[in-house]
């Protein structure tokens, strides 16, 4: 059964990539890793479609540069085959003022030959723009009719 290997090799991968340890988190991906993020990139450039680890390594240098410190915690994981399914809280501390962004991601892995070849991540965008932003967009656009 290779569920609970390739479950544990995503777990290993989420523990460097939290810990902000950029070499070995890369060191569990393929080199033509695939990386999407459905995210609105006019206000997290940063997110978005990568491919190989040069650009997936430059995105995460972006996200550790922008955040003091990491945190997250896994609510499931779902292991079949070659993919696992990962329910994850995140927690980063913004390096300008301390404040911390949660947020749930739901992050779907496909591997190939022991290693992640493709991460898809679901997010409310809406509500991590706003706590990126510090505003209530909500209102902001409830006062001007757009919505």
């Amino acid at each position: 059964m290779v569920e609970p290997l390739n479950r544990q090799r995503v777990l290993n991968f989420l523990d460097a990539f939290y810990s902000r340890d950029v070499e070995a988190a890369l060191a569990c991906c393929s080199d033509d890793v695939d990386f999407l993020a459905n995210a609105p990139i006019d206000i997290m450039p940063h997110m978005g479609h990568r491919r190989g680890k040069a650009a997936v390594r430059e995105m995460w240098s972006v996200v550790y540069a922008r955040y003091s410190s990491l945190r997250y915690e896994v609510a499931a994981t779902v292991a079949e085959a070659d993919k696992v399914a990962v329910h994850i809280r995140a927690f980063f501390r913004k390096r300008d003022n301390d404040r911390t962004v949660q947020f749930d991601i739901a992050a779907f892995y496909t591997l190939r030959g022991g290693r992640i070849a493709e991460i898809r991540e679901i997010m409310d965008t809406f509500d991590l723009v706003q706590q990126v932003l510090e505003r209530d967009v909500a209102a902001e656009l409830a006062e001007t009719g757009k919505i």
